[in-house]
C-alpha cells in the first residue's frame, strides 16, 4: 500500500483506510483484505465506476490502443515507474481508462531525461492513436495539459534549456503573501516570451516522437494486447507481466 500511495497526506490515508473498510462491509466481511485497499486506492485516484457509461464499439477500440499506449511506452523507457494496472472501465467525470504506475521509491529530484520520459509516457496515448487510426481524439486533453505543464516548468522554472541561461522566468507565488499575477504580466521580453514558447513546443515535439517511435516498434504487442484489454477490460501487474518481456526498448 505503501508503494502506490506516494505524495499521500495522513488524512488521504484516513480516507483511504475508510473506503477499504466500506467496501469490505458492504460485501459483509469479516475483515478488510488488500483486494479492498487496491480498490479503494482506484477509487480515490480514478474515481467511481462507471459501467452504466456505455462507450460505443469504436470508442472501446479507441480507448484500449490510447491505454496500452501509455503503458508500452512506460515498459519501454528506463527509470520510470512500473505499470501496475490498465483498465478501460470508465471512471469518475471522464476518464473512459486509466493507467495506474506503482513508484518502487521516494523522489524528491529529477533529471531533465527523467522529466522528458515521464512525458513521453503521458503521450503515449496519443500516440498510440495516430499510429493504429490515423487521427487523434479529445481523449488526450489531460494528458496535453499536463505535458504542457511540465514543458513550461522546465524552460521557465527550472532553467532546463541552455540558450535560455541558467534563468528562473516563472517563481512560484505565495497567494496568501502576493496574490496572483495580474492578467498578462511578464518580467521578461517579447523576444523572450517567443524563445520560451519555441523551446516547450520542441520539448514536447521530442517527446511525443520519442512516443511515437517506441509504439512503432512495438505495433505487434501494441495491437495484440490492446485485443486483451478489451476482452478482459483490465489488466493487472501480474498479467503484465507477460507483456513487459516482449517490449522492445529503443535502439
Amino acid at each position: 500500500m505503501a508503494a502506490l500511495t506516494p505524495g499521500f497526506s495522513g488524512a488521504d490515508l484516513a480516507n483511504l483506510v475508510n473506503e477499504a473498510a466500506l467496501l469490505a462491509t458492504r460485501r459483509a466481511a469479516d475483515s478488510v483484505t488488500l483486494a479492498d485497499f487496491t480498490q479503494a486506492i482506484e477509487r480515490l485516484i480514478a474515481g467511481l465506476e462507471k459501467r452504466n457509461r456505455v462507450l460505443n464499439a469504436t470508442e472501446r477500440r479507441i480507448v484500449a490502443h490510447h491505454e496500452m499506449g501509455h503503458a508500452i511506452v512506460a515498459m519501454a523507457l528506463p527509470g520510470t515507474d512500473p505499470v501496475h494496472k490498465i483498465s478501460i472501465i470508465p471512471r469518475g467525470v471522464g476518464a473512459l481508462g486509466y493507467t495506474i504506475q506503482r513508484p518502487t521509491e521516494d523522489r524528491f529530484l529529477m533529471t531533465r531525461a527523467e522529466l522528458e520520459n515521464k512525458m513521453a509516457v503521458l503521450l503515449g496515448g496519443r500516440a498510440s492513436e495516430e499510429i493504429v487510426f490515423r487521427h487523434t481524439s479529445t481523449g488526450a486533453a489531460d494528458d496535453l495539459a499536463k505535458v504542457t505543464d511540465i514543458a513550461r516548468s522546465m524552460v521557465m522554472r527550472y532553467a532546463m534549456v541552455p540558450s535560455l541561461g541558467p534563468v528562473a522566468y516563472e517563481e512560484e507565488r505565495a497567494p496568501f503573501l502576493a496574490g496572483p499575477l495580474p492578467q498578462g504580466h511578464r518580467e521578461y521580453s517579447e523576444e523572450t516570451a517567443r524563445e520560451i514558447d519555441v523551446a516547450v513546443r520542441s520539448i514536447v515535439d521530442a517527446t511525443y516522437q520519442k512516443a511515437l517511435a517506441i509504439l512503432q516498434r512495438n505495433r505487434t504487442a501494441l495491437e495484440s494486447w490492446a485485443h486483451k484489454l478489451l476482452e478482459k477490460e483490465t489488466l493487472a501487474e501480474a498479467e503484465l507481466d507477460e507483456l513487459r518481456k516482449s517490449v522492445v526498448t529503443p535502439a
